[in-house]
């Protein structure tokens, strides 16, 4: 008798044959590309015009702009913009970050995908790079908001870094702000530089509605927050009081960290807001069928472009 697996029921899912057999090939993943960027019929990514010539004599960009001239391809203006990779290769990504609760190193996806593992480091942070959000949200609330910090424990560090730390506890690490909104169960969080008073409220104030219920620890740097706000002293060994708890966001830094330790072991503060915004926006579309999380995913691809002498850090 076939049983019915753990987990959200009410999705559908895919395995990894249904997206075999959904991209079967570079042309039929090109297809579902322009369906979730031009639903409703092509426009130019130069000028925005509907004026296109489709199948442009151009080895690698088939639609030509009638307006102002330009070939173009889906990949134009995205994400995938300067790719050589197939368009097979890049849905087939997609799905594997999708539906990889601790995410895919990039080792993994060399393996996987018969790629160079430069090449998937970079293929994943480009697909990271759409779960960037420019405007932070605004939760109603009741929200829970707490602090975390990642990187890795010091006595495993090379001896010349230890003697670089100062202080204890967190010295060395990056921290990292979270607000849940228990009302619609999406999160936001923030790589900061310090967790003082001026930049915890101020991210806070920022992620909230001003009738916001805001429940937090009893960390001190929350006590201006302008927000009804309500606490928890872990400091004592309370962690819920009826409604008052940070558990929500904490279940939030636990998947976070587990894939930092079991999945890419190591993740440099130069790009930790990457990794924090693509747990942020799984979590955010957890409730959505795959197919439409992948969707999601390529439609946030515009604008979105990354360069891999940007992301190495060079100039």
């Amino acid at each position: 008798m076939t049983r019915t697996g753990p987990g959200k029921s009410h999705r559908q899912g895919m395995t990894v044959m249904d997206a075999m057999k959904t991209f079967p090939s570079d042309e039929a993943a090109e297809k579902w590309f322009m369906s979730q960027r031009w639903p409703d019929g092509i426009n130019c990514p130069h000028c925005g015009s509907s004026r296109i010539q489709e199948k442009a004599k151009h080895p690698t960009m088939p639609h030509r702009c009638r307006a102002c001239r330009k070939f173009f391809s889906v990949k134009t203006g995205t994400a995938m913009e300067g790719s050589k990779l197939g368009y097979q290769t890049w849905a087939i990504a997609i799905y594997l970050l999708a539906t990889s609760l601790k995410s895919v190193a990039s080792m993994k996806l060399h393996r996987d995908l018969g790629i160079t593992q430069k090449s998937a480091w970079h293929l994943a942070h480009r697909i990271r790079e759409t779960f960037a959000r420019p405007e932070p949200p605004s939760f109603e609330g009741p929200v829970e908001v707490d602090e975390t910090y990642m990187g890795g424990k010091r006595r495993n560090m090379p001896k010349s870094k230890r003697l670089q730390l100062t202080g204890r506890g967190t010295a060395g690490k990056t921290a990292i702000v979270g607000v849940k909104d228990r009302q619609s169960n999406k999160v936001a969080a923030q790589v900061v530089q310090s967790t003082n008073q001026p930049t915890l409220t101020g991210f806070v104030e920022a992620s909230t509605a001003e009738g916001a219920k805001v429940y937090t620890d009893d960390t001190s740097a929350y006590n201006p927050l302008d927000r009804d706000r309500e606490s928890v002293n872990h400091s004592a060994g309370e962690y819920v009081r009826g409604e008052v708890h940070t558990n929500g966001v904490e279940s939030f830094w636990s998947m976070l960290k587990r894939a930092h330790k079991g999945t890419f072991h190591k993740v440099s503060p130069q790009h930790m807001q990457k990794y924090v915004a693509e747990f942020a926006g799984k979590h955010n579309i957890r409730e959505s069928d795959t197919i439409d999380q992948m969707g999601m995913i390529a439609a946030g691809m515009s604008g979105k472009r990354l360069r891999y002498g940007d992301l190495a850090g060079r100039q």
